[in-house]
């Protein structure tokens, strides 16, 4: 399947980018080749494979959901050059 340009500049449109005449046929042609790389993948028999979510088989690693203790507030705020009420104080940035 070949992808006009026509195509490309109305895809533009919708995308609401400006494209150059040159653009659009070069972006015609690079699209033209990956759609035509996608059908010569789609010629392949992988009616043996099975469907994965990843190629590799990995698991997500988890840990128990167990309470502990924290570090302690003033541990956490002594490093900070200004606190107030056991709260970390930050120029306002909006107004």
């Amino acid at each position: 399947m070949k992808i006009s340009p026509e195509q490309v500049q109305r895809v533009g449109e919708l995308a609401r980018l400006q494209l150059s005449s040159e653009e659009t046929l070069a972006l015609a042609a690079q699209l033209s080749r990956l759609v035509a790389h996608f059908e010569q993948l789609d010629e392949l028999d992988t009616s043996a494979v099975e469907p994965t979510s990843h190629v590799l088989p990995l698991a997500c690693p988890q840990r128990s959901d167990v309470t502990r203790p924290s570090l302690a507030r003033a541990l956490l705020l002594s490093p900070a050059p200004l606190h107030e009420d056991g709260y970390f104080v930050v120029p306002k940035i909006i107004d």
